[in-house]
């Protein structure tokens, strides 16, 4: 059997292509801009447009960016504007429900629509989360929000809701028995749960670009680091684990490479493009 060659590379963008410092280390760099033209180098992740965009310039790519961990594809312009490719959102009713159950056990509740991201205040959850993703939270009144017949928000990509391990634990469960059907709920760190649509995961955004460009399964490698990378390193022809995943992660990828301070990433691209 003749030996396979890949033609897409997802990677995960924290904790994965980003190391301690929220910074891509010259190796990796350097591997990255050393791909040969056919390989489609695809960044995936959990956060907005505008938190990948920055990124996605500094390696020179021109590939679609995916967000909101499968949410949004987005495909950017010259001009820096973007284009949606593929897009699935969360109702209003689901929102305020999230909000309430959040807002009752003290949690921050913040919503992710496209290229905003709206809280009800600058706490030290919000600020924390600025300072991470360089980017700035709108500051809005969701109770006067919910009055509107319709409103801006209409259809988040993404809630996130940050506070106490233990809280956290509660409203996930919570929110778990009562939107089983119909909400994709995970915890993207102790102190950070994430949910979106049912429908949304890496994996389903993968497989829409595949499937775009007439890539087969096995000739996809994901690189990631994290519970909600899981599905995507399952998935993949080769799913890679970062060193520095949980063992959980670790067990449902094919390999393990060097953590993300090791230039990780740059040891993947080496033994499967021998550049």
């Amino acid at each position: 059997m003749g030996k396979m060659t890949y033609h897409m590379l997802c990677l995960d963008i924290d904790g994965t292509l980003l190391n301690s410092n929220h910074d891509i280390s010259a190796g990796t760099k350097r591997a990255i801009r050393a791909l040969p033209g056919d390989v489609r180098v695809v960044l995936v992740s959990a956060r907005m447009p505008k938190g990948i965009a920055f990124i996605h310039r500094e390696l020179g790519l021109d590939t679609p960016i995916i967000c909101y961990s499968g949410a949004l594809v987005v495909e950017t312009e010259e001009d820096g504007s973007y284009r949606s490719l593929w897009n699935k959102t969360m109702t209003m009713a689901q929102i305020e429900n999230i909000y309430r159950q959040a807002k009752l056990g003290r949690i921050h509740a913040g919503f992710y629509k496209d290229d905003d991201w709206y809280v009800d205040r600058l706490d030290e959850w919000a600020l924390q989360e600025r300072d991470i993703a360089k980017t700035d939270p709108s500051v809005i009144d969701f109770e006067a929000m919910f009055r509107l017949p319709a409103s801006s928000l209409h259809g988040a990509h993404k809630a996130l809701c940050m506070g106490g391990a233990q809280e956290i634990g509660a409203l996930e469960n919570s929110l778990k028995k009562q939107f089983a059907e119909e909400l994709a709920i995970y915890r993207s760190k102790p102190s950070y749960l994430e949910i979106m649509d049912r429908s949304v995961s890496k994996t389903s955004a993968i497989r829409f670009l595949q499937e775009r460009w007439g890539v087969a399964r096995q000739q996809v490698i994901a690189v990631g680091d994290n519970f909600n990378d899981m599905d995507m390193l399952e998935y993949a022809g080769v799913g890679v684990a970062m060193g520095n995943a949980p063992e959980s992660v670790k067990n449902a990828a094919d390999e393990v490479t060097l953590s993300n301070d090791d230039d990780g990433v740059a040891k993947v691209i080496e033994k499967y493009f021998h550049v």
